[in-house]
């Protein structure tokens, strides 16, 4: 039993008829609810909301201040490799696109470590292009204990895994993995992953799965906006996150928000959201979920990251580089995409500090549960 069986349940098209069918009142229900439904979820994220935007705010505002205080955790990639054996259509990295690959060897990852322990970062998030075979297990085993041994918590965004490679990768000091679907929309899917293990649609969609029964500590999701109609898109993630807290309940767990951004192909959306359709998005997942943690990256500017801060956001990204060797190394290849907040990671903390939080370096760690 995985959310594939969950999944294959749904229906797409029925889903977005009653997103885009709700109406004031069942915002308004929603928003006077003391716990709410992802029939609720789908009020706060229709079209009838966007006139309460305001209101889901203040309320956002307030369940993550009851929950999380005034912190907001920092933590910053770690590109270790660009080699990819998918094609996909939207990623700077796919394998069609005619770059120079590299992957980071243990004197150059020594060297990105002591740059990113400079600006403070004890939270660190390794991503590499999907390869199994150069920058699969064997390379993790060789990475991962010398890239621990530096940093309190320690997150991967890499190809998805079996169990039991997972456990293992736990054992190794891995604590938290991040899997996007990229998007729920099996026939969109398809059109976007056209070569490599990625086109297996429900073999990535188990991924949170195995995760969870391998004991990592935390999982991340989302989709990537604008491949697929955004608010339905954004439902599935929800409804995925419902699966998992009901059946894992000790692992914790965070969404991403990542809009499509230029690289290399230039993809464009075909579904747009504005900033304010973002921020009610993000404020319709806090008054779902009180406890997730919520997760943006420099993708976004830094006009809106400054401004969306306190309404529900619990972690940010900063000073990221998204090429193997952006931090330290020169000769740095083509970044995955372009990040939009290009601040430091000093000035990031200066601005948390000016709208009254406290940043935070070292994530919350397993071992001071129990």
């Amino acid at each position: 039993m995985s959310f594939v069986d969950q999944f294959k349940k749904l229906n797409w098209d029925d889903i977005g008829l009653s997103i885009y069918s709700k109406t004031a009142k069942d915002v308004e229900r929603a928003l006077a609810s003391p716990k709410r439904s992802l029939e609720d979820f789908k009020a706060l994220i229709s079209p009838a909301a966007e006139p309460y935007l305001e209101q889901m705010a203040q309320q956002s505002l307030a369940l993550t201040r009851q929950r999380f205080g005034n912190t907001m955790s920092l933590y910053i990639p770690l590109y270790l490799s660009n080699l990819c054996a998918n094609a996909c259509t939207y990623c700077g990295f796919s394998m069609e696109n005619r770059i120079k690959r590299r992957t980071l060897n243990l004197d150059e990852i020594n060297a990105e470590i002591t740059a990113i322990k400079g600006m403070k970062f004890d939270s660190v998030l390794l991503v590499t292009g999907e390869h199994e075979t150069k920058v699969g297990m064997k390379y993790f085993r060789e990475v991962l204990p010398t890239i621990k041994n530096q940093f309190n918590y320690l997150a991967m965004e890499v190809q998805p895994l079996k169990q039991d490679e997972y456990a293992e990768l736990k054992m190794l000091g891995l604590d938290a993995v991040m899997v996007y679907q990229e998007t729920y929309h099996p026939s969109t899917y398809a059109e976007h992953h056209l070569r490599g293990n990625k086109t297996d649609f429900d073999f990535r969609l188990d991924t949170p799965d195995r995760l969870a029964k391998a004991g990592i500590d935390k999982i991340g999701i989302g989709a990537l906006i604008g491949l697929e109609e955004w608010r339905t898109d954004c439902f599935y993630v929800a409804a995925h996150l419902d699966y998992l807290e009901r059946t894992y309940w000790q692992t914790r767990y965070s969404i991403s928000f990542p809009r499509l951004r230029p690289c290399e192909g230039g993809l464009q959306p075909k579904s747009v959201m504005s900033d304010k359709q973002l921020v009610q998005l993000i404020c319709a997942y806090r008054l779902l979920n009180p406890e997730v943690e919520l997760s943006l990256s420099t993708r976004e500017s830094a006009h809106f990251r400054d401004n969306i801060l306190p309404l529900g956001i619990t972690s940010m990204s900063a000073a990221s580089k998204t090429q193997p060797g952006g931090y330290a190394l020169e000769d740095t290849e083509l970044e995955q995409f372009e990040i939009s907040d290009e601040r430091s990671a000093a000035s990031v903390e200066s601005m948390i500090r000016q709208k009254g939080f406290d940043p935070v370096w070292k994530d919350w760690h397993s071992g001071y549960s129990g």
